[in-house]
């Protein structure tokens, strides 16, 4: 529960003092056995929910951490899991959890039935530059509608092809985005492209995709560090989780001046 939510419910009194004050405790760190300290309070501090890396981790681990969470919070987000590990998931999900295993990405997200995720208003943008970079952008656009964002996508438009670009670009202009994610290996040169063509900050992923001198998203990397197009900034390698968050910070809080000027 929210802590507006939390507030509202108690002003109107559909919760009592003690049923507050008992959810206000789980906004505390909860340690689950030896394993892993869950930070139960991060999305009411931060806005953004915390995300289980189930890399490096035992199946065992990851089970029992993602169902504490899923208990306290209400959902519980697993990234970067192995297949072993989503089958794992499945097999342990609560028969009345809602459970969503995207296995092309590696991302779980197993939620109580009762639990929703309120839409913001936020807008969002997620650009490829090719196919092979469609993953890293799913993970964005994952974590980006589990912060209550909208999420309109258009993959393998990169500069090879440039000419692919303007219709999607010039929709998510239209439809006036709040931000726009652009993922792109080898060269990274999309994102360049699309920061001096929008007036919205644009958060630029490279990719790992590419070989030889500069290869594993060295190249894309650099080049997006390089950038001579204002109002781009840029993540980590394969970092679609993080390009995801912060995009949904941005989005959310236009989103939310957006209806104090309305």
């Amino acid at each position: 529960m929210m802590l507006r939510e939390l507030l509202e419910k108690l002003v109107k009194g559909q919760i009592s003092i003690d049923d507050a004050e008992s959810s206000l405790r789980l906004l505390a760190i909860e340690e689950v056995g030896n394993l892993a300290k869950i930070d139960i309070g991060r999305e009411i501090r931060k806005g953004i929910p915390e995300v289980i890396l189930a890399e490096g981790k035992t199946l065992g681990d990851v089970t029992e951490i993602a169902l504490r969470m899923m208990n306290e919070k209400g959902r519980a987000i697993i990234s970067r899991a192995s297949g072993d590990q989503m089958d794992g998931i499945r097999k342990i999900a609560p028969h009345d959890a809602f459970l969503q295993v995207y296995d092309k990405v590696g991302i779980v997200v197993i939620k109580k039935r009762d639990f929703e995720v309120r839409k913001t208003g936020g807008k969002i943008g997620v650009l490829t530059a090719g196919t092979s970079d469609i993953s890293v952008a799913e993970e964005a656009k994952i974590i980006a509608e589990e912060m209550g964002c909208e999420v309109i996508t258009a993959y393998d438009v990169g500069v090879a092809g440039i000419h692919r670009l303007f219709p999607p670009l010039k929709e998510m202009i239209g439809r006036d985005v709040d931000v726009v994610i652009v993922v792109a290996g080898r060269e990274g040169a999309l994102p360049s492209v699309v920061a001096g063509l929008v007036d919205a900050p644009v958060i630029a992923v490279p990719t790992s995709v590419g070989y030889g001198f500069g290869e594993k998203g060295v190249s894309a990397l650099t080049a997006m560090l390089q950038a001579c197009s204002l109002g781009l900034a840029v993540v980590n390698i394969d970092a679609g989780v993080a390009a995801g968050a912060i995009a949904a910070l941005i989005a959310n809080r236009m989103a939310k001046f957006r209806k104090h000027i309305e």
